[in-house]
């Protein structure tokens, strides 16, 4: 038998994290509609929907999408870089007075 001393301790696997929400009854009767139609739990359904949703908005946030003229431009500025202003100089070396790396 062992003790608490002695009893490892694991990192709770991904698979048991819970997420619990609370909703009124109609929305939670759509919902096991749509899951039945869809051939899914409950459970499977709302993880799914869930995790497709926040798919499609990270895509659409975190994307960068560029028009064919300001893609070239972008990577005309890629391979000429423009010399640095004024500004920028000054601005790196306040980087360095204050960053030590």
């Amino acid at each position: 038998m062992q003790t608490a001393k002695t009893r490892r301790t694991s990192a709770k696997p991904v698979a048991d994290d819970r997420i619990t929400a609370r909703i009124p009854r109609a929305n939670r009767l759509i919902i096991e509609r749509a899951a039945a139609v869809y051939g899914a739990t409950l459970n499977q359904f709302i993880v799914q929907t869930a995790l497709d949703r926040a798919g499609e908005i990270l895509e659409r946030e975190e994307a960068l999408r560029l028009s064919e003229r300001d893609s070239q431009t972008f990577l005309a500025a890629l391979e000429n870089p423009p010399e640095p202003s004024e500004k920028l100089i000054e601005a790196m070396k306040a980087h360095n007075r204050l960053v030590k790396c």
